[in-house]
């Protein structure tokens, strides 16, 4: 691994068949997943939206695969949300029908994320912005190059932080005071802040951060499957608990009605 900005998959790791918008690569019951493959953005369009929740879909069949690596093949990990398509959805389908099946598709895309089976990793380099941090909220572990900045900057643009139903993951997995403020603000903040708060397991150096990923991957695969799974959903079942009110399946409404104000205003 070099010390550039975006992050190759194992050139060993077995090809299967690869979607328009995603690339996937397995190497035993590792799946490694990388976004933007052809270098073309680096946000998550519909394209992007449809490839990740038919390969969670086909996980269900896929009992071999114990380990999922999230990362991204550009400069950045996600610059968030697609808001040219949102635009393009609202002007086509004003009464925003078109638009909430966009932001529905990011609500089943991270609950599935939730509930695969396979234990999830994300590993973050560049920029990770808006729906970029929600969805490596819902990895299982989440590594970080020290060079990282994050930012939410969904209030800042006039928008409710809508996205995928996150921002009940990142309170029970942060903390509300803390998401909070990041939120309110708008602000940037670096990796060091992000392993300080939670949002980081590890940081590292951008040319080591593969061989932390991998040290979590060499033990999670010689564990129970039976052990894991059942861990897994342990630990989704008592996060859940915090979120006994969760309101995420009124994003897409709030996001829609959001963009639609902006529209006609």
């Amino acid at each position: 691994m070099n010390d550039s900005s975006a992050a190759p998959l194992p050139a060993h790791a077995r090809s299967r068949a690869v979607p328009k918008a995603i690339r996937t690569e397995q190497d035993g019951p590792v799946l490694h997943v990388g976004l933007n493959p052809w270098g073309r953005g680096d946000t998550l369009d519909a394209a992007v939206l449809d490839d990740l929740l038919a390969l969670l879909d086909d996980l269900h069949e896929r009992p071999d695969v114990r380990v999922l690596t999230l990362s991204s093949l550009g400069a950045d990990f996600c610059l968030g949300a697609d808001r040219h398509e949102y635009q393009e959805a609202l002007t086509a389908d004003p009464s925003g029908v078109a638009l909430r099946r966009i932001a529905d598709k990011a609500h089943r895309l991270c609950q599935a994320l939730e509930n695969t089976h396979a234990v999830t990793i994300a590993r973050l380099h560049g920029r990770v912005v808006g729906a970029g941090l929600a969805l490596a909220a819902y990895c299982d572990l989440r590594a970080g190059a020290d060079t990282s900045r994050f930012r939410m900057p969904e209030v800042g643009i006039g928008l409710p932080p809508a996205w995928g139903g996150a921002m009940g993951r990142l309170v029970s997995e942060v903390g509300a005071s803390r998401i909070r403020e990041l939120m309110l603000t708008c602000d940037v903040f670096d990796a060091d802040t992000a392993h300080r708060i939670g949002l980081l397991h590890r940081t590292a150096p951008l040319d080591r951060l593969d061989q932390v990923v991998d040290s979590w991957i060499r033990p999670l695969v010689r564990r129970s499957p039976e052990a894991l799974v059942l861990t897994k959903r342990m630990l989704a079942g008592y996060a859940r608990a915090d979120r006994t009110a969760d309101v995420s399946l009124l994003d897409s409404h709030l996001l829609a009605a959001s963009l639609g104000r902006h529209a006609r205003g």
